[in-house]
């Protein structure tokens, strides 16, 4: 296969959600409209969070990794690290990584309170820790559920962006914004609010 033909078939997965959705299994299309990241909010958090090159940004609850695919695509001159706490989504993550054959994304296998924030320069959240109020929609019983952990998770991240250097981006998707500490400013949103993005002052 010529370069040119390889390339026109990676493109075709982000014509638009449903093509790229089939890159995963059915079983974890059927998340899409719930957990994963729509391509239109992937481009724009990722022009956000990349307007600098070599940049590092972490997506916390990364899941099947459609974020960080979608925005190493839409802005390859950036570095995407993904961590999601289940296994099976790190695994789709990783297959769907090397199908697009994308080289400046990984994926990490554990809790976000295992990380060292100090290795990142921006960070991507797309409310990971909803799951855990009672009544909402859930990917799978694969890990523990509890409003303690909801707060736990809100008030672990809030200390670590606290910490973060002047100048830190933050991207935040259908945030509840308890985990946005007050030293982080608006200043943009998009998709009615649902979007919006903050830099550390």
């Amino acid at each position: 296969m010529n370069l040119l033909k390889k390339n026109d078939q990676i493109h075709k997965w982000f014509d638009n959600d449903l093509q790229f959705n089939l890159i995963y299994p059915p079983a974890i299309r059927l998340l899409a409209s719930k957990h994963w990241t729509p391509l239109s909010v992937a481009r724009k958090a990722a022009n956000f969070l990349a307007a600098e090159k070599n940049v590092r940004i972490l997506d916390i609850g990364s899941g099947v990794g459609k974020f960080c695919l979608s925005a190493a695509y839409f802005k390859p001159d950036a570095t995407y690290f993904g961590v999601e706490q289940r296994k099976s989504l790190v695994n789709h993550a990783e297959t769907a990584r090397d199908v697009l054959g994308l080289n400046n994304v990984s994926f990490v296998h554990g809790n976000f309170t295992q990380l060292n924030f100090n290795e990142y320069d921006h960070f991507y959240f797309y409310n990971a820790f909803y799951e855990n109020l009672v009544g909402t929609f859930k990917i799978d019983e694969t890990i523990e559920y509890s409003t303690q952990l909801f707060s736990y998770y809100n008030s672990y991240l809030y200390r670590l962006l606290e910490q973060r250097p002047a100048g830190t981006r933050l991207a935040t998707f259908h945030s509840l914004e308890e985990e946005v500490p007050s030293c982080y400013y608006e200043v943009g949103s998009e998709m009615d609010n649902l979007l919006k993005f903050w830099i550390k002052a």
